[in-house]
């Protein structure tokens, strides 16, 4: 009867741990449809009727195979489902902080590793924008923040860290930052389209 019973318990734990995978991938899915109306001219398209988001952009890091849609806000139940842009952040493409983030171990997962000179694509409904890596930090959310730098177009991703963590949360944060690429001419690279 123990035995059965720690079988069923183990079996539950398998299962909690992976919902949250697949919840990711299959938000991705809805979430995809939405940004494609968005690039089409849709404004504020939520992916499902309820969603308290709405796609705002698309990013890629094609050398660690990472393309996901960006949502609107931060909030634990839109990091659920992707990764967020944070409020207050700027518009790529204007002097000052783009800010995303997602959880470690699902939408930026592949950010472990990620090496200074990495190219990072954003693609927003009015343009898009190649960045390079030019740093990538610890910080410590009790006395680090991040700044605004008005004076250069920055994207700046963040995720829980360390990586490979067994309990979630903490107060350490993973932080890349990476400023416009110059040596990429936007207007004749080839566009990222929406699928």
């Amino acid at each position: 009867m123990l035995a059965a019973a720690l079988a069923g318990v183990g079996v539950w734990q398998l299962g909690a741990g992976a919902w949250i995978h697949v919840k990711a991938q299959l938000a991705q899915l809805l979430v995809a449809r939405a940004w494609a109306q968005t690039v089409a001219g849709d404004t504020n398209v939520r992916p499902w009727p309820w969603a308290d988001t709405w796609p705002v952009a698309r990013l890629r890091i094609l050398s660690r195979g990472l393309d996901v849609i960006v949502l609107h806000g931060h909030s634990g139940r839109s990091l659920a489902f992707a990764p967020g842009l944070a409020p207050g952040s700027l518009p790529p493409g204007q002097p000052g902080t783009t800010v995303i983030s997602a959880h470690r171990d699902t939408h930026f997962s592949a950010l472990a590793g990620l090496k200074v000179g990495a190219v990072i694509e954003l693609q927003t409904a009015t343009g898009h924008w190649r960045y390079r890596t030019v740093s990538t930090k610890v910080i410590d959310t009790r006395s680090d923040r991040i700044v605004n730098d008005p004076l250069n177009d920055e994207l700046v991703l963040v995720t829980c860290y360390p990586f490979d963590a067994l309990l979630p949360g903490g107060p350490l944060r993973y932080v890349i930052y990476a400023t416009v690429d110059m040596e990429t001419d936007m207007k004749s690279a080839p566009r990222v389209d929406a699928e």
